[in-house]
């Protein structure tokens, strides 16, 4: 079983990599923070490797954080809940984000994840509520403030960016420059170089 790979970075896009070590391109399925924290194309990679196989296929699936591809490993022990949609879930929600709201019991914040309904929800909380005891979550981080963030936030979701994506990539640009939180324009370009 592959559990690690370390290689060039070949291809990248939303939900895939392709990592290519000793000659070969390893086609990976990643989430949307790994997405976004990933290297530039050329550079070295280095994921960990969580492999499924199944009756028609191996399927690789990658994180660039161990803690996100140990809340991955337990949330397909889940029934209904498949390694695509664990991926999605990881995708709508950051890893302290999905164990607050198991651990919390917090239904809304778990369907407003595409794929995951009122039931499914239920059953996740129900399941792994007790199960995430070792996953360390630090007190929510507070929100980043200023006129125009709000505004960048609805713009970035309405292009089809995911909403944890777009609230990093905003946290980032005002990082950078803290007047973007007040100038639509500035913070909505910012946004958009870190999150491409």
């Amino acid at each position: 079983m592959i559990a690690h790979l370390r290689g060039k970075l070949i291809f990248k896009q939303p939900g895939q990599a392709i990592v290519e070590a000793g000659g070969v391109g390893y086609d990976v399925v990643i989430s949307v923070p790994t997405f976004t924290a990933l290297p530039s194309l050329g550079a070295e990679a280095s994921l960990h490797i969580h492999t499924q196989v199944s009756d028609d296929q191996i399927a690789l699936f990658g994180f660039l954080d161990r803690e996100e591809k140990r809340l991955f490993e337990r949330l397909i022990t889940v029934g209904g809940v498949g390694p695509k949609l664990a991926i999605k879930i990881l995708s709508g929600l950051s890893v302290e984000r999905t164990v607050q709201a198991i651990r919390g019991q917090d239904h809304a914040q778990l369907t407003h994840i595409p794929g995951v309904g009122k039931k499914l929800a239920e059953r996740l909380v129900v399941e792994l509520k007790d199960k995430l005891d070792d996953f360390a979550v630090a007190p929510a981080p507070q929100a980043v403030q200023g006129p125009a963030v709000d505004d960048v936030l609805s713009a970035l979701v309405n292009l089809g960016y995911q909403r944890a994506a777009s609230e990093k990539a905003i946290e980032q640009a005002i990082a950078k420059d803290k007047a973007l939180a007040a100038d639509f324009d500035g913070l909505f370009r910012g946004a958009l170089k870190v999150i491409r």
